[in-house]
């Protein structure tokens, strides 16, 4: 198993090969600092929870928000921006559609049907702006609830894996050198 999390932990970039390239290379005073990739219990469950609220924003904005929350937070960069990858094409909409429940339920207001208005009409800002109105308010208000939500699951169950597999792994050096 050790060998096995260290040939793992070899095929990923190190920090240093990180910074090395051309493109990155300019940000490294401000993102190369120890706190940003240390990995432990708790900075890892804030960079979670800051993965898991911020993949809720709107199309590529998901893991620059998540990469500017982590700067702010110290918290583990790699592991918040990795966080906000559960949504996906196949997530997204059945996510932002639960958002859009919540949000309903909360404004008191029955949901209805979610259909954006088309590119191709002549009138998509105006129909948009009524979207907004109508649908876009439970919206608006339905993401970041639900972002919260499970940004706060994200941080605790972050905690408790890593507490079960610390005493997992002590349990089994105890029972290993009995």
């Amino acid at each position: 198993m050790t060998r096995h999390r260290r040939s793992f932990r070899h095929k990923l970039p190190t920090r240093e090969h990180i910074f090395a390239s051309r493109w990155i290379k300019p940000l490294a005073p401000v993102f190369d600092k120890p706190y940003f990739w240390t990995l432990n219990r708790r900075r890892a469950a804030i960079a979670v929870a800051i993965g898991m609220f911020c993949g809720l924003m709107p199309g590529p904005t998901q893991m620059l928000s998540a990469l500017i929350v982590a700067y702010f937070l110290r918290a583990n960069l790699p592991v918040a921006v990795f966080a906000t990858l559960y949504t996906n094409p196949l997530t997204y909409m059945p996510l932002y559609y639960l958002a859009y429940k919540i949000g309903a339920l909360m404004l008191g207001i029955e949901a209805g049907e979610l259909e954006f208005p088309s590119l191709s009409s002549g009138r998509f800002w105006a129909e948009s702006q009524a979207w907004l109105m109508g649908a876009g308010k439970p919206l608006l208000l339905g993401v970041p609830v639900l972002g919260s939500i499970l940004a706060v699951a994200g941080y605790f169950a972050t905690l408790w894996l890593w507490r079960w597999h610390t005493a997992h792994h002590w349990h089994k050096r105890k029972d290993h050198h009995v």
